[in-house]
């Protein structure tokens, strides 16, 4: 049975136009998510599904065995735990009507907002320094261990590639530099200018190491 769900997730994935949403189902779906990472045994303090341009339901009725399925919602949201900085993801939720979610998913999110992982849980919001740059200390330390392989393959082509490599990292930690110094004149209201930086910080090296995987 669940291997025909995540057939006809595929088969959603491919239909245009997504509408914007704003009704029922996304209650549905986020207390739906909930029980199903208690049933888990996750602990969280609270499950979020952002109402935001990314929300969208697209309906397209479908029948998964004996199962009707009348629409899908996407969107992005996020797991809160108390102690600890938020999980950020996707989602996909199946429904049989609005108010009645039969299958819901997370799936990996690109380009996370470190801030909003440190403000969700109010414990952590309270020390949000400390939890951004724990998170800066674990993309710094993820993007090392990416750079020592491709330091290997580079030495292993020659000097010219590897002074081509270290260039490029050298000209990549310039570019944070400056990009986060830039968007730290645009802190919005609410956030410290210094809190803001380091998150710049976090999302850049998170997206930097995509891009050496």
């Amino acid at each position: 049975m669940r291997s025909s769900f995540l057939l006809l997730l595929l088969l959603f994935f491919v239909l245009p136009a997504l509408a914007q949403y704003e009704g029922p189902a996304v209650e549905a779906c986020r207390a739906y998510a909930k029980k199903e990472l208690e049933r888990d045994g996750t602990r969280a303090s609270s499950v979020l599904l952002e109402r935001d341009s990314s929300l969208a339901i697209e309906r397209h009725t479908r029948k998964v065995g004996s199962q009707s399925i009348s629409s899908i919602l996407t969107g992005n949201g996020a797991v809160v735990l108390k102690d600890a900085p938020s999980i950020e993801l996707s989602f996909i939720c199946l429904l049989a009507d609005d108010k009645r979610p039969v299958f819901f998913n997370w799936l990996p999110r690109q380009n996370v907002p470190a801030i909003a992982q440190c403000r969700r849980s109010e414990e952590v919001r309270a020390q949000t320094r400390s939890c951004l740059e724990l998170l800066l200390r674990v993309a710094e330390q993820d993007l090392t261990a990416i750079y020592a392989l491709r330091f290997q393959e580079a030495n292993e082509r020659g000097e010219q590639a590897l002074a081509a490599y270290r260039s490029s990292n050298d000209e990549w930690r310039q570019y944070r530099d400056a990009e986060c110094s830039r968007r730290r004149d645009l802190t919005p209201a609410g956030v410290s200018a210094e809190d803001y930086h380091i998150a710049c910080a976090v999302e850049l090296t998170r997206r930097r190491a995509l891009d050496m995987r």
